[in-house]
């Protein structure tokens, strides 16, 4: 069983810089998750009311879930996106049309979206398990909570037609290419690892 080191354990330079994009991106992403659900939920007061108080508390969880990565970002020498705009306009875009569609649409936006972090989000806690304590407990957290998300979508979306299928398929794979912009690569290498480390297994 793999023990993970503390923050005060020097990691050498490689690894050091994928820990600080890990948390740039993360933090990319909530801020991305923050403003798919803000227009969403300004459509959706005047359009699926039913559906507001729901994506009011999944953004409350996405700000918080921001907050504590840019709170982490100082000790890892992470700076904000570079692609920051993109993830804001993007996501507002994705939101508002999404919206527009009606709930169905809504939660297959969400199901899209969380299915791809936290496919995401396992290789980063492969990758953090024993580089990184604190990040490492900060995303399982988080993660958990992704997952919430993720089950009330895909239960609000049972039978989806062939458009909506094809819906979430656009939207994961977006959210898979702006995530390896963002972070120059090197999601895909912690895929492969994790990927190695199972067939290991």
């Amino acid at each position: 069983m793999a023990i993970a080191v503390t923050r005060e354990n020097a990691l050498p330079s490689r690894e050091a810089l994928t820990v600080a994009r890990i948390v740039k991106v993360n933090h990319a992403g909530e801020f991305g998750a923050i403003r798919i659900y803000s227009a969403q939920i300004a459509v959706s007061q005047w359009l699926w009311p039913d559906v507001v108080p729901t994506l009011v508390e999944m953004l409350d969880h996405e700000k918080r879930h921001c907050a504590a990565f840019r709170g982490a970002m100082h000790d890892r020498h992470a700076r904000p996106c570079r692609i920051m705009q993109l993830w804001s306009w993007g996501g507002w875009l994705l939101g508002f049309v999404t919206a527009l569609s009606g709930p169905r649409g809504i939660w297959t936006c969400t199901a899209a979206v969380e299915a791809a972090v936290h496919r995401h989000l396992d290789d980063q806690l492969h990758f953090l398990r024993t580089r990184d304590a604190e990040l490492y407990g900060i995303i399982h957290e988080i993660q958990d909570e992704e997952l919430t998300h993720l089950s009330h979508a895909e239960a609000q979306i049972a039978n989806p037609s062939a458009a909506q299928r094809l819906l979430r398929g656009f939207i994961s794979d977006i959210t898979d290419v702006v995530i390896w912009l963002s972070t120059w690569g090197d999601s895909r290498r912690m895929a492969r690892e994790l990927r190695l480390a199972r067939e290991q297994t």
